[in-house]
């Protein structure tokens, strides 16, 4: 039996008095990745902003590794081990691309790095450059690279292809599958299914922030395109 990472609890959130996610559960272990789709603005990102600690839950509990996470901040959970790439504000527009890697580092060099920038090498090519002047599916590059290159063993994505050219997009399925055979847990909400039917071990499809729909495996296109139109 692998080990439980995540595991979510009837899970209940959103912004003031409106609630948008409601009644959630879902379990993540070792060496799995869970997907969630769903049409815009269902709760997806609200969602992963409960699970990091963005947002405080009307009900429900969020535990990793065992613990419970309530009463811990959300810089708090990455020290624990739990990494965010949330679907805005993803970089500092005015700085760097090696600042953008290495700020949240005590030595500031590139050394986690290595493997990524095999993969991506144009953001070795631009790292002098400000983070502000790259495209949005660049960005995107960035920050999914900062997210995996920290020694977490839950990695949260929040629509890590938008905007992402599709070789690109291939590359960060490929490295999803490799991280995965390390141990790592991942939580990815994203739209593309062709991207999570790289490395898909569980689909959660979410309307109106409930769950309707849950499938094993990467054999779920039909199923989920019966349901909602994407």
């Amino acid at each position: 039996m692998v080990d439980s990472i995540l595991d979510v609890k009837n899970l209940s959130g959103g912004y003031d008095d409106l609630l948008v996610v409601r009644d959630i559960s879902l379990e993540i272990h070792s060496g799995q990745a869970i997907s969630i789709t769903g049409r815009n603005g269902v709760g997806k990102s609200t969602l992963l902003k409960l699970i990091f600690g963005n947002l405080k839950p009307y009900q429900g509990e969020v535990n990793f590794l065992n613990s419970n996470l309530e009463k811990i901040a959300s810089h708090k959970r990455l020290d624990l081990g739990i990494s965010y790439a949330p679907q805005e504000n993803i970089v500092f527009d005015n700085l760097t691309l090696e600042e953008n890697l290495t700020l949240h580092y005590e030595e500031s060099n590139l050394k986690h790095y290595q493997s990524l920038f095999e993969k991506f090498p144009r953001l070795r090519e631009r790292l002098d450059q400000k983070a502000g002047t790259l495209s949005g599916g660049e960005k995107k590059l960035l920050s999914f690279s900062r997210v995996l290159a920290e020694p977490s063993k839950l990695i949260l994505l929040d629509e890590p292809t938008e905007g992402v050219q599709s070789d690109n997009i291939e590359l960060m399925a490929q490295i999803i599958r490799e991280e995965k055979l390390k141990g790592r847990g991942f939580l990815i909400v994203d739209q593309n299914l062709t991207f999570l039917e790289a490395f898909n071990d569980i689909m959660h499809l979410i309307d109106h922030g409930e769950q309707i729909f849950k499938i094993e495996g990467v054999d779920f296109r039909d199923e989920i395109e019966a349901r909602v139109v994407i």
